[in-house]
């Protein structure tokens, strides 16, 4: 897949597999920053590509951020689409009690290139019947301290 490298970010390494089953490629910051509390930054990662049309790429919080320092991506899975050729960034929000300091050249996400199925509307007057029907929210159980 085409990538550009951006002049801040000359010197990084390019997403890759930690691992040889890794479904996401690490991405690393381009810049310094510290993310207060309940703050959101849009972290830099100094390149530009050229996803395949009927492609995406899903920008995923890294599993070690959240669980240790309550960092993940705000709007996950974050979406960069096939037609854009600007710079990926990392949308994170520190859920955490303390600054989280982001240095250049720090894993902050994952990188998952996905297919995308289009759809189209077929507006109907009725949809057909399911077991489950109209519930919503909670509706099919699975919280024993609630009681479901």
């Amino acid at each position: 897949m085409p990538i550009k490298v951006l002049p801040h970010g000359e010197g990084l390494p390019l997403p890759a597999y930690a691992t040889s089953g890794a479904a996401g490629m690490d991405v690393v910051s381009a810049e310094d920053v510290t993310i207060a509390p309940g703050a959101r930054h849009a972290v830099a990662t100094g390149i530009a590509v050229a996803i395949p049309h009927g492609f995406e790429i899903q920008v995923r919080p890294r599993s070690g951020l959240a669980l240790k320092h309550g960092i993940t991506v705000a709007n996950a899975p974050g979406t960069v689409d096939s037609d854009y050729r600007g710079e990926v960034k990392a949308i994170l929000i520190n859920h955490g009690n303390a600054p989280f300091e982001i240095r250049r050249g720090d894993r902050v996400a994952q990188l998952v290139l996905a297919p995308v199925t289009l759809a189209s509307w077929l507006p109907v007057e009725e949809l057909d019947e399911t077991e489950r029907g109209e519930g919503g929210f909670g509706s099919t159980g699975g919280v024993v301290a609630l009681g479901n």
